[in-house]
């Protein structure tokens, strides 16, 4: 059975990024595949920093890279910050990207991200695909970008829009299918 973590790149209160890590987790989980969601609350790292790394590794990094390193398939649903990747998830892939034996080499990503504007995070996610992909993640081709939220979201996270509903079986699909071989 393939295994799956799920996480969003926002741990506020009521995200529209958590509805829909959560929402992608049951779909993934009703294709067979055994799903772990996680917080990134429960990973606390300070801002990365050259002169920590030597003596100081956070063991949320460590913790975090073992996660990433022992499963098949990572779903990442990342909010948009000003357009581009929110500081949280920039940090934690730079300290994760820190520990060895690489964690991008073994699984298949997916990315997504939820926002109000009517890009839906198009904009962050091409930009988490090209950090993803410089670090070594097969990242699948389709990109979940939703938006805006309050009409393209019932309030337990399921797209309301059929175009958005295709989307999301595409990248289940994706991520079932696709192997690092």
């Amino acid at each position: 059975m393939k295994t799956a973590l799920t996480l969003s790149g926002s741990i506020r209160q009521g995200s529209y990024n958590q509805l829909l890590q959560a929402h992608v987790g049951r779909k993934l989980e009703a294709a067979g595949v055994s799903v772990n969601a996680i917080s990134l609350a429960d990973f606390p790292m300070p801002i990365f920093n050259e002169d920590l790394e030597a003596d100081n590794v956070p063991e949320a990094a460590v913790q975090l890279a073992e996660l990433w390193r022992s499963h098949d398939i990572i779903f990442i649903a990342s909010p948009e910050y000003n357009g581009g990747t929110p500081p949280l998830l920039i940090n934690t892939i730079t300290w994760i990207s820190r520990q060895r034996p690489s964690v991008f080499r073994h699984a298949v990503f997916g990315i997504g991200g939820v926002s109000s504007g009517k890009y839906g995070t198009i904009f962050s996610l091409s930009h988490l695909r090209d950090s993803l992909s410089k670090v070594g993640a097969l990242v699948v081709p389709t990109l979940l970008g939703i938006g805006p939220a309050e009409e393209a979201l019932d309030a337990e996270g399921n797209p309301t829009e059929p175009a958005i509903i295709r989307k999301v079986d595409a990248i289940v699909h994706e991520l079932t299918h696709f192997n690092r071989g």
